[in-house]
């Protein structure tokens, strides 16, 4: 299964994110790859969906009891002639692998499983975000990231569409976004008060404004300090189902933990979550029973300087996706066991 198109052919099922109350729910993975390095300048993040999975990432989760489903990676057409529009870089490359990217997340959805997708650098979560709430309505979205992500095409200093993937999203930026070649078929899909940030720590001017003027919940770093994550996942929890509980789309982006763990990645900042805190935020999510889908982006090996740097990168990101799927570090038990009589 290659290409999106062939993807929405696919049945719908039934979706899994009702199943809360069983502690041992089935879950089903719906693995993506995205090999999409467009919406920033560094090349390598797009060899991520394959290195996390030559990590062992779908036999490990089937030996926790998940069912898999690998969708293979998608094709994204090279797109000539890719001028910036005003400062944006790569709009037409990154419209349109977003546009084929929806298809393929939605159509996952659509098949019952929790959707899963291998980037790539974060403008994927446009597409990613935009397939899921077409499969399932009104979504709450759990940003880990060093970064907020949230400059509008006209605020973003660089133009790389990777800091920018929120401003498209959400309803209450929609009037600030100007019509960009291969993104008409975007519709906004989330609102500030179902968005919360954790992990934030390199935050732009116009970015804090943006945060400010939503009310948009963030966590930063100071935050986890602070609360400590315990608190902070509670919160965050608290925060999101006081309306109602929604499906959560969790988009992690590697960079919120310490590149003292994982290095290999474009835009690294000091002072991340420690490994422990990352995979906690994980484990919490997948707790709630309501994670409906993850993003996983920018593992790139091109930015590790060694072999270990680059293992210790993608080995958490492996660990960060087990969690969400059920993986628990006191132990988990295989389904109706019991032990063997001498």
């Amino acid at each position: 299964m290659r290409s999106a198109r062939t993807l929405m052919r696919l049945v719908p099922g039934r979706s899994l994110h009702h199943h809360h109350h069983h502690h041992h729910q089935e879950r089903s993975a719906g693995i993506i790859g995205a090999p999409f390095s467009r919406g920033q300048p560094r090349g390598g993040v797009e060899q991520g969906p394959d290195l996390i999975r030559a990590a062992g990432l779908l036999h490990r989760l089937q030996e926790q009891g998940c069912a898999v489903k690998d969708y293979g990676n998608l094709e994204f057409e090279d797109v000539a002639d890719d001028k910036p529009v005003g400062r944006v870089k790569c709009v037409r490359a990154v419209g349109g692998a977003n546009q084929r990217l929806s298809e393929a997340v939605r159509a996952a959805k659509m098949d019952g499983h929790t959707s899963v997708m291998l980037g790539g650098d974060h403008s994927l979560a446009i597409g990613s975000i935009h397939g899921h709430s077409a499969a399932v309505g009104d979504l709450s979205v759990v940003w880990v990231d060093a970064h907020a992500d949230i400059n509008t095409p006209l605020s973003s200093y660089t133009g790389n569409i990777h800091g920018q993937p929120m401003s498209y999203l959400l309803h209450e930026l929609h009037s600030k976004i100007p019509v960009l070649p291969n993104f008409s078929w975007i519709n906004p899909c989330v609102s500030a008060k179902d968005l919360v940030y954790i992990g934030l720590r390199d935050v732009d001017p116009a970015e804090h404004y943006i945060l400010k003027l939503l009310g948009v919940k963030v966590f930063s770093m100071s935050e986890v300090d602070q609360l400590g994550v315990a608190k902070v996942m509670e919160e965050t929890c608290d925060y999101l189902s006081a309306k109602a509980k929604k499906p959560i789309h969790l988009s992690y982006d590697i960079d919120a933990i310490d590149p003292s763990v994982t290095p290999a990645t474009g835009t690294p900042v000091v002072g991340g979550l420690s490994y422990r805190e990352g995979v906690y935020i994980a484990e919490y999510l997948s707790q709630t029973g309501l994670l409906s889908a993850v993003d996983m982006v920018e593992v790139n090996p091109l930015r590790g300087q060694t072999e270990e740097k680059v293992q210790s990168t993608v080995n958490t990101a492996v660990d960060l996706l087990l969690a969400c799927f059920g993986r628990r570090r006191e132990g988990n038990h295989p389904l109706d066991y019991s032990l063997p009589e001498p």
